[in-house]
């Protein structure tokens, strides 16, 4: 089970950009999936998250009004719509997921990971 992310890229501030992350693997579900960052020199920290059923949202004071995360269960993947970007949102952003893997006959619960994807934010 993994979670490939994509999408990002290097832009100029007022930009916008739509990383994305799809899990794939022996998946029974996937539950709630998040989006993370981490700019160079500073800790990891919370940016969006979602619902299983897209229904319930959250976002950092930072981003909100400006970065709109959305789902496809289909697909098992979530997106980060990112509008009017500034250069303090350059960052490596990262996504992770909440699923349950169907392995056998077994379910096991667990949180993974995506590599990350580089956003860049230009003056």
């Amino acid at each position: 089970v993994q979670l490939q992310a994509s999408g990002g890229g290097s832009v100029q501030a007022g930009g916008s950009l739509r990383p994305s992350c799809a899990a794939s693997g022996s998946i029974f579900s996937v539950n709630a999936m998040n989006w993370l960052r981490q700019a160079p020199g500073k800790e990891r920290e919370f940016v969006s998250a979602i619902s299983w059923t897209g229904d319930r949202t959250r976002y950092a004071d930072s981003v909100k009004d400006r970065f709109t995360i959305s789902r496809d269960n289909t697909k098992n993947a979530v997106y980060l719509k990112m509008n009017s970007l500034k250069p303090e949102d350059t960052a490596v952003y990262y996504c992770n997921a909440d699923l349950t893997s169907l392995q056998g006959d077994q379910l096991h619960g667990m949180v993974i990971w995506g590599e990350g994807t580089l956003v860049t934010v230009s003056s």
